[in-house]
């Protein structure tokens, strides 16, 4: 069965009142061929709905009566081994399962509302394989960047965005092409979505005071030579991973910033002394997810581009450096013109089908590092970057689109100009 055909089971099902158990598998099973990443079970005042997310945008599926959804959230902590008598405070777990030959997680978390208790399913497939770094349309001095920084023996590879954003996927290709015989790789994760082989991958748990910072300190005593850390949370963890970095180990990890120059800002709030900065970070990478046009889009020039989205190019390519663009898009913008969406059968009339990575890359240059040790804000430090032949992640996004991968109201969707 396709997805269509599951859904339309679905509200048969929905409809009759009937086969929780039926109902319940049909809501995972529908979200796996769609290929969305989470499901939605909202209970709102006088009915129940469900929504998925597909390609970062939520899509109503179907509503049923409130009467169901105390089966339904019973059924769900059944499958995920929580308390089902337990509705006054939230719980979280996951269930293990095998769908359409893919092995599966899905994160489970409840949340009480005014109404009844909201439930999220998180869907990660196992089974997919990690990308490898030439597949994840990091490109130009981004990629050289990239490529010279896991190459150091120490260090700090640090990348930023929102959740959904890929972080995890461009650590994991990071950590396959780093992953040699004689290289002893430790990861500490929450949650463990990818086991690799060959690396030491350790779950982290805080209701047991196994944390990240307690986690680091002992990796460190299992003598590491490449060290990921999933997220820096706090204070403690990122003074161990800087100390980690110039005692010759290369550190990779997360955090949740908006840009590259932000995520400076936010490390030196964590009281980091500024001058660790430069000696510590290698790069700072930020990136997005765009959606990318369908094989439906047409064919667009510059005068069917809104004014005001053409003056923010024309701003944004300005700053640009001029080898980059000679590399990549000169010869598009001798004579530009772009792709918008349609809408197909393929795309299901939702005109972009998967996605595309945004990034931007910014190297601690001699400019940046005055910038950081003189206190400059965020905006000062990111324009100092681009100075430096940084990328930004509109000007990444606007290469993308004249490479016609994705459209200009997608990338200004996504990773709009930053204001100042």
């Amino acid at each position: 069965m396709n997805y269509k055909e599951v859904i339309s089971n679905l509200k048969d099902l929905v409809y009759k009142w009937d086969n929780i158990k039926e109902i319940c598998d049909y809501i995972i099973l529908a979200a796996v061929l769609w290929d969305s990443s989470d499901i939605h079970i909202e209970p709102l005042t006088s009915y129940v709905r469900l929504r998925y997310r597909l390609d970062w945008e939520l899509r109503e599926i179907l509503e049923y009566q409130n009467f169901l959804h105390s089966w339904v959230i019973a059924r769900f902590k059944i499958m995920s081994d929580l308390k089902i008598d337990e509705s006054r405070v939230p719980q979280d777990w996951r269930i293990s399962t095998t769908i359409e030959w893919k092995s599966l997680d899905l994160r489970v978390s409840t949340l009480p509302t005014v109404h009844w208790e909201k439930i999220v399913m998180r869907i990660v497939d196992k089974s997919k394989q990690i990308p490898s770094l030439n597949t994840l349309w990091i490109e130009g001095n981004n990629f050289t960047l990239l490529e010279k920084a896991i190459s150091l023996p120490n260090g700090i590879i640090l990348t930023s965005g929102p959740t959904w954003s890929g972080k995890s996927t461009t650590l994991y290709s990071v950590l396959t092409n780093l992953n040699k015989i004689w290289v002893n790789i430790m990861t500490l994760e929450d949650p463990v979505e990818n086991q690799v082989d060959w690396i030491n991958q350790s779950q982290v748990k805080p209701d047991i005071w196994y944390s990240f910072a307690n986690g680091l300190r002992t990796a460190l005593r299992q003598d590491p030579d490449i060290i990921m850390v999933w997220e820096m949370r706090d204070k403690e963890t990122v003074d161990i991973a800087v100390e980690a970095s110039l005692t010759w180990h290369l550190v990779l990890s997360t955090i949740h910033t908006n840009s590259a120059s932000e995520t400076i800002t936010r490390v030196l709030n964590m009281w980091v002394q500024p001058f660790l900065i430069p000696a510590s970070f290698n790069i700072i990478i930020a990136q997005r997810l765009v959606r990318k046009l369908c094989s439906c889009k047409k064919k667009i020039g510059l005068k069917d581009v809104w004014p005001q989205t053409l003056a923010n190019i024309k701003n944004a390519i300005s700053l640009t450096s001029k080898t980059e663009l000679e590399n990549r898009v000169w010869d598009k913008l001798k004579n530009p013109f772009f792709y918008e969406p349609v809408g197909c059968d393929l795309c299901g009339w939702d005109w972009y089908k998967w996605r595309v990575w945004l990034y931007e890359v910014l190297e601690i240059t001699p400019g940046v590092k005055e910038m950081i040790l003189s206190g400059a804000s965020a905006f000062s430090i990111n324009r100092q970057a681009i100075k430096d032949w940084m990328i930004s992640l509109e000007q990444d996004g606007i290469m993308k689109a004249l490479n016609w991968l994705t459209s200009l109201e997608e990338v200004y969707r996504v990773a709009k100009s930053q204001k100042g």
